[in-house]
This record gives C-alpha cells, sequence and structure tokens, in this order.
C-alpha cells in the first residue's frame, strides 16, 4: 500500500524515507520548452546544460542566475554527458550521430555509421571509466520531422553500442531491444542498466529497465528485467552512490533499489523525460519534464563524472 505525502511523494518502502528531504519542495526553475531532455550537470561551471529537442537549441541554467540559450540550431540533440576531460559527449537525432564539443566549442563527430551504413539516431550516452563511451541507438529521431528527420532506418537493429576511442572500434553490444533509451553503470560498473521504451508506440512492447553482467570491461551477458515502470514509460535515469536507481516516468521519478524494488517515486506534474544530479554535492536532482526543468533536494549523491 501506498503512502501518499503532499501530494509530492508516494513511499512504496520505508528505505525510501532515507532518500528524500521531507520538507523540500519541488521548484520549477523554467518552463517553455516543447520536449526538455539531456540533463547533464557541469560542477566546475555551477551549471546544468540540458536540451529541448524540438526547438533544435540546447539551454544552460546557473543557480541564482535563471535560464539562457547555450547554443542554438543543434540538430535536435538529445541525450548528453561529460567524458572524463569534462567535455560534452551529446547524441544528435538530426545528424543522427554522436558528438563532441571540445574546450575551444569546435565539434569532433565521434561516430555516425556502422559498417557503412548510418546509425538510427543516437538518444542517450555514457561514458565509462576507461573512456569509452556506451550510447543507445533507437528509431525516435527518423519516426517523424519533430524530433530530427523523417526517413526509414539502414540498420536492421536498434542498438546498444561502445566506442573505443584508442581503438576507433564501434561495436554493437547489444541488439535485441525494442527502443533502447537511456542507459547507465552501476557505481562500480559492473553493471549496465539500459531502457527499452518500446510501449511508446505499440502498449504490448516493453516499458522496462533491462540489467546486463559487464564483463572484461567491454561486454555484456545475462541481460534481465531489473524493473518495469507502472505509469508512462522509462526514458532517461541516474543512479546514487548506494547503487539505487532513479528514472523517468509518467508521473514523475520513479526510484528503486539495487534488488529491483521500488522504493518510491517523485509526483511530477509533468511527463519525466530525464533527470541528473547536481549541485556542489550532488544531492539536487534536476528533471527534465515536458516543457518545464525541475528540481529537488535529497539525501542521497548521484554517481557524477567529472
Amino acid at each position: 500500500m501506498a503512502n501518499t505525502t503532499d501530494t509530492l511523494y508516494e513511499i512504496r518502502d520505508p528505505r525510501f524515507q532515507n532518500l528524500i528531504v521531507s520538507s523540500a519542495r519541488l521548484e520549477e526553475l523554467y518552463s517553455g520548452c516543447r520536449w526538455a531532455e539531456g540533463p547533464v550537470w557541469f560542477a566546475d561551471q555551477n551549471c546544468l546544460l540540458f536540451s529541448d529537442i524540438p526547438n533544435q537549441r540546447m539551454l544552460r541554467y546557473v543557480p541564482d542566475h535563471g535560464v539562457s540559450v547555450y547554443r542554438d540550431h543543434t540538430n535536435f540533440i538529445n541525450g548528453n554527458t561529460r567524458d572524463r576531460q569534462g567535455r560534452l559527449i551529446s547524441c544528435e537525432h538530426g545528424g543522427r550521430r554522436l558528438i563532441r564539443t571540445e574546450i575551444d566549442g569546435s565539434i569532433t563527430i565521434l561516430a555516425e555509421s556502422y559498417r557503412g551504413r548510418r546509425l538510427n539516431s543516437p538518444n542517450d550516452v555514457v561514458v565509462k571509466s576507461d573512456g569509452s563511451i556506451w550510447f543507445t541507438d533507437p528509431s525516435y529521431g527518423i519516426l517523424s520531422d519533430y524530433e530530427g528527420y523523417r526517413t526509414e532506418p539502414d540498420l536492421p537493429t536498434r542498438n546498444v553500442f561502445r566506442l573505443d576511442l584508442v581503438s576507433g572500434e564501434l561495436e554493437i553490444v547489444a541488439d535485441d531491444f525494442n527502443q533502447p533509451n537511456g542507459l547507465a553503470f552501476s557505481p562500480d560498473e559492473s553493471l549496465l542498466y539500459v531502457a527499452d521504451s518500446g510501449a511508446s508506440h505499440n502498449d504490448a512492447l516493453p516499458r522496462h529497465i533491462r540489467v546486463f553482467d559487464v564483463l572484461d570491461g567491454r561486454r555484456l551477458s545475462n541481460g534481465r528485467v531489473f524493473c518495469e515502470v507502472d505509469q508512462g514509460l522509462p526514458d532517461g535515469f541516474r543512479i546514487d552512490t548506494a547503487g539505487n536507481l532513479w528514472t523517468s516516468a509518467g508521473d514523475g521519478v520513479h526510484c528503486f533499489a539495487p534488488d529491483g524494488i521500488l522504493l518510491g517515486k517523485i509526483l511530477v506534474p509533468q511527463t519525466v523525460a530525464n533527470l541528473t544530479f547536481g549541485g556542489p554535492r550532488r544531492n539536487r536532482l534536476f528533471i527534465t519534464a515536458t516543457n518545464s526543468l525541475y528540481a529537488i533536494y535529497t539525501t542521497t549523491n548521484g554517481v557524477q563524472y567529472p
């Protein structure tokens, strides 16, 4: 039986009470997006970057200073992260490629094809401690002209990729997803979690997050369902330092323990697309939800590099 507190928290397991601040409130920091996505925290610059995909722009939020346009004409950038050198890594729906923004602002194309065939539309991305880049490649950016450019896919499957920047090798690590979406490593990188949001266009398809064992730092094995979202879809998500998984959903943010048990929810008035931990102590949860950017403080800390 769920315990709802002030219509903000829905507590499913007593452990959730140790992760939330009962007096905290959900703050709407900005509205005016068409579909807010891809939040990434820059601790060294004390700011958050996030995508407004249909408007082809990236926005920057600075605490106490509000939101401004960081980049226009983004070619429908969706997910973002940083590498261990602090550079911005982004997934372009329009260009159907993975790119890196260098320190001087120039753009480097990291991946745009696999064995001579164009990628579908890179969606979300993480960087492992060895520098390898792992990203999902569903077809959302080529399904219509709203978040990309409508076309037929070149690849027969929708994949999870691993890019080795030393060798330049791009390899498929999983090819049995309907629509692979958000992804994140466990704190020790022994596990990789990947969302399948296939139910976005067919209710009979998955709305769950799978987990894989990571072998030799580069291969996935023993894929199994970790959790299923009971409202809406799992899109982007993050892991805290205790291994709890905080995922987007139709009614807010759902928090799952490492054993896959739903601990509780933060209820948000708009459909949540993605989230990330930030702030000086990595204890402020930034939430991109449809038209808006929200934030709320927690008692846990996100796994955040650099």
